[in-house]
């Protein structure tokens, strides 16, 4: 939802290509229109990129019903934000259903310009590579040798975990 009220508002806000800087060269305000992934990756293969979006909801949709952590719930529905919010643009924008452009207008340096899905889609990535590292399973479950560690820090003595 805030994704999509974003890009109304850089599409009636903002020209095209025009940089405003907000922070300098660091960050700015720039539309653009992105045919393509991240970083226009694949561009010419929206058709492709508008199907790996719905496998992904569908798989967040069959994951959701085994969720039993926190941390997991709060990064599948990062990601499946993100992903809807970017597949939105691809089924609704032009040049057409499917073939869709999103729409990106937060500038990074000269890097990259992306959206508010985007910046879900990259901190559900990072939950979920801690969440993983941690040994921790969608289900609420942990890895034993994690729960093998947590036991070890409260049963050492003070100072020696």
């Amino acid at each position: 939802m805030i994704d999509q009220l974003t890009k109304v508002w850089a599409v009636h806000a903002l020209e095209p290509r025009e940089r405003t800087a907000l922070l300098g060269d660091l960050f700015g305000l720039q539309l653009v229109r992105n045919p393509g992934a991240a970083l226009s990756i694949a561009t010419g293969m929206t058709w492709v990129l508008t199907i790996v979006a719905v496998v992904v909801v569908v798989v967040i949709a069959r994951v959701s019903r085994r969720i039993g952590s926190g941390g997991w719930a709060v990064a599948l529905g990062l990601l499946l934000g993100g992903a809807l919010g970017n597949l939105a643009d691809r089924l609704l924008r032009e040049p057409g259903p499917l073939r869709g452009h999103v729409i990106d207008f937060l500038a990074y340096g000269r890097l990259f310009v992306g959206n508010v899905a985007d910046i879900a889609i990259v901190v559900a990535a990072a939950l979920i590579v801690w969440l993983t590292a941690r040994g921790v399973h969608v289900d609420g479950t942990r890895d034993e040798r994690h729960d093998e560690d947590r036991t070890a820090e409260v049963d050492a003595p003070d100072g020696a975990a």
